[in-house]
């Protein structure tokens, strides 16, 4: 049963994929394709916007650095910060939904990708004790002449840093994500995605910002039963 969620999930990308490609950066594919052999990021290994040599940077904890960019320059993140971390690079590496969000000014970023309230939530309460120097770390770094990024400022908790996840989650960042109002019609960088991707991409929801009543209960529908799929099969393996 869960096999058919997985199935959905392919089909779901393979469409949207055929429309928007994968964003402009510079580790990112032309198209999305199958990468059967990523070391992380996973979730996007049946089309993928990223190499699978590219995730060799985010198999091995504590990470080090992605590119040219330290994630350690206020010591090493914790697990449970590091976790977040790599879902969030994940996404915008690999996720073949990602150019959906295509800045309009910016080929290569993102903007106002709708993330849940309890997965901002989730991912302020992993970093809270960490510690950070930017707060926007698109632009708050300062670059040498190598391209690898420095604290302009001193490191603070990211507890003061940001008020908390809705504040992390928008501004962490710049204007690539947003905290959505609804509870379903947004991403957790996790398999539950399929649902809401489903109506995310649909055609009303590109005509319209606002989020319908009936897109917003079709999806709790079908996340309802995508949960009690995968707690059956949980029981079958038990």
């Amino acid at each position: 049963m869960l096999r058919f969620a997985v199935t959905l999930f392919a089909v779901i990308t393979s469409s949207t994929c055929q429309k928007y490609g994968c964003l402009e950066g510079d580790t990112h594919k032309l198209k999305p394709s199958p990468e059967p052999n990523m070391h992380e990021c996973t979730l996007y290994s049946k089309s993928s916007c990223c190499y699978a040599d590219f995730t060799e940077q985010l198999a091995h904890s504590p990470v080090i650095k992605v590119n040219n960019s330290y994630w350690n320059r206020c010591g090493q993140l914790s697990k449970s910060c590091e976790v977040f971390t790599k879902k969030i690079e994940c996404f915008y590496r690999c996720s073949p939904h990602a150019a959906h969000w295509i800045h309009p000014n910016y080929t290569a970023g993102i903007q106002s990708v709708p993330l849940c309230q309890s997965f901002c939530n989730d991912w302020y309460e992993a970093c809270k004790d960490d510690s950070i120097c930017v707060h926007n770390w698109l632009t708050d770094w300062e670059w040498d002449e190598s391209g690898e990024n420095h604290c302009k400022n001193k490191c603070i908790p990211y507890s003061e840093m940001y008020a908390n996840g809705t504040d992390m989650c928008q501004t962490m960042w710049g204007e690539s994500f947003k905290v959505s109002e609804s509870s379903c019609l947004c991403l957790q960088m996790n398999m539950k995605d399929m649902m809401a991707i489903k109506y995310l991409l649909s055609e009303s929801s590109e005509e319209s910002s606002s989020i319908s009543s009936s897109e917003e209960h079709a999806c709790q529908k079908r996340l309802l039963k995508f949960e009690k799929l995968k707690g059956d099969e949980g029981e079958q393996t038990r």
